[in-house]
């Protein structure tokens, strides 16, 4: 098995080679076509090994990269928005139209950069070359996005600013994107693939520690001075320490990590087009169903994402936000390990729905009961006693998120059945590019909405000289954070257990669908062994 795995890894070479020389047209056609062959021949092979690929440094290298980019992400996203309203000085209206814009131009160049990955041939593969080269990118992106340049003293240079940044930003990422998809490339082995996909998971439970600590050191800030230190800059400071820890870990992937499945021959590669896509997505009930589900889903970033208005202007610090954070997510480490046997028991369809309902319940709860139960946030034992209960009260909407991302990769993988059962092919890629274009036009309407929401309920961002941010004082300003902090995510989640309902791939018809599948399956297998028989020559046979 060593000895055809380094002929394989031989065959690649030699392929990367033709690619780079300057032979001619025939023999690249010839070497590329034999390569392709090889590839065929032991793809099967290579899949269905259960040999130890990966050495402990490989997996300690995407555990890193996956750890950084989760902080990095969680950094960006939950920070991003309150950073450009609070100290560029752009209004709500304008930061959801850009990302309006921008989500539309994702959708486009997601497509756009899957296929120059998938076609790109190196001496290092076709993923580990956007670790070295996507990185700068988003890096530079980032921290133009939490930077206010002085030559910055217009509302169109702003303006601009911002532009240049989110769209760069979102450029990077597409192309080191590679790394969410090196796991099904690095080893052949089902198993350790598997293993490393869980390992990754459980190390991304611990991805917003970091960020989360960030307004504590906004909180600690000395007293204001000539020469104190602002708000504005600890956020520039810590996108700074934020981009140099991913980056320092994604470049370490590049270097340690190896990729080793056999590369897809361009016949494969040219299978999946865009109009059959449509046309495929249109007719699969479930899936449907599903992007309209997560559309649903989706609208709760619209209340995450203006969270920082309401801790730093209704409670009062943002440090209150970090507080509450540490407990909120330690239910994930319970119940994540215990929402297969639930799916076992009452279908991950149904699971799905009390998660959705129940979220919806809980938030709506606390929007009734206030944020402020025990008095305003203006004394210890207030303080105390409102983050106390906001704490409970969060850990309570925040019960149903593990079993919701365990329950949409299992609805993913009951469309994935269907779209096989309905047509007779398995279109794992033609139903995720679509799934593609629906995630990307709903994440475009709902950052226009987390936009268009600040400006709804009247506020306009205020600093002072030395580029901290002025609290709200307006009630009905700040009953609104507070409207769009619990209320939002409460229809979001109601909706998505509400549109489950229509899923219809469960109980009777699911168990008929899976029998269906293994019989057509079966007798598959059987046809192409008797059709291999009947075409042995005299000469095979002996």
């Amino acid at each position: 098995m060593l000895k055809l795995f380094y002929t394989i890894l031989s065959v690649k070479d030699v392929r990367f080679l033709a690619d780079t020389t300057t032979a001619t047209a025939t023999q690249e056609a010839q070497d590329a076509q034999a390569a392709e062959m090889q590839t065929e021949q032991t793809t099967v092979t290579a899949g269905s090994s259960r040999r130890r690929y990966l050495r402990p440094r490989e997996m300690f290298a995407y555990l890193l990269t996956a750890f950084g980019q989760k902080n990095l992400n969680e950094f960006v996203n939950g920070n991003r928005q309150f950073f450009m309203i609070s100290f560029l000085g752009i209004s709500g209206k304008t930061y959801g139209l850009i990302m309006f814009l921008e989500m539309l131009y994702d959708a486009l160049d997601d497509s756009l950069s899957g296929v120059i990955i998938d076609r790109t041939r190196t001496r290092w593969g076709k993923l580990r070359p956007y670790f070295l080269v996507a990185t700068p990118v988003w890096s530079i992106a980032i921290l133009m996005l939490f930077t206010t340049p002085t030559f910055l003293t217009t509302s169109t240079a702003k303006v601009v600013w911002a532009v240049i940044a989110i769209f760069a930003h979102n450029l990077g990422m597409s192309y080191f994107g590679v790394w969410q998809i090196m796991p099904f490339d690095i080893t052949p082995n089902v198993n350790e693939r598997n293993n490393l996909l869980a390992a990754q998971k459980f190390m991304e439970l611990f991805g917003v520690w970091l960020p989360a600590l960030m307004p504590v050191f906004v909180d600690l800030l000395p007293d204001v001075t000539d020469n104190a230190i602002g708000m504005r800059d600890v956020y520039s400071g810590y996108a700074l320490i934020m981009v140099i820890i991913s980056a320092t870990m994604a470049l370490y992937g590049f270097y340690v990590l190896r990729e080793r499945v056999p590369l897809a021959t361009r016949e494969q590669m040219n299978e999946t087009g865009i109009l059959k896509s449509f046309k495929i997505a249109f007719q699969n009930r479930p899936m449907l169903v599903l992007q309209i589900n997560y559309f649903f889903n989706g609208l709760k970033g619209i209340g995450a994402s203006n969270e920082k208005f309401f801790w730093l202007h209704n409670a009062g610090r943002l440090t209150y936000s970090s507080v509450a954070g540490l407990f909120t997510g330690l239910p994930n480490f319970i119940i994540t390990p215990l929402v297969p046997k639930m799916i076992r028991k009452f279908g991950a369809r149904n699971l799905g729905i009390f998660a959705g309902l129940f979220g919806g319940a809980a938030y709506t709860l606390m929007y009734i009961i206030g944020y402020k139960p025990f008095g305003a946030w203006d004394s210890g034992g207030n303080i105390v006693a409102n983050l106390v209960y906001m704490t409970i009260m969060l850990t309570i909407c925040g019960l149903p998120n593990s079993v919701i991302n365990v329950v949409g990769t299992i609805l993913q993988g009951d469309v994935y059945d269907y779209g096989e059962w309905k047509y007779g092919v398995r279109n794992e890629a033609l139903i995720a590019t679509v799934s593609g274009y629906f995630q990307k036009v709903a994440n475009a309407i709902n950052g226009l909405l987390s936009g268009l929401v600040i400006s709804l309920i009247g506020y306009v961002s205020h600093t002072d000289v030395f580029g901290n941010v002025v609290r709200e004082t307006n009630p009905t300003v700040l009953d609104g954070f507070w409207f769009i902090f619990c209320v939002m995510p409460a229809i979001a989640r109601t909706l998505y257990g509400v549109s489950l309902i229509f899923f219809n791939v469960h109980g009777k018809f699911k168990a008929q669908m899976i029998k269906d599948l293994e019989e057509r399956r079966l007798e598959a297998v059987r046809a192409m062994a008797d059709q291999d028989s009947a075409s042995e020559t005299p000469s095979d046979a002996e």
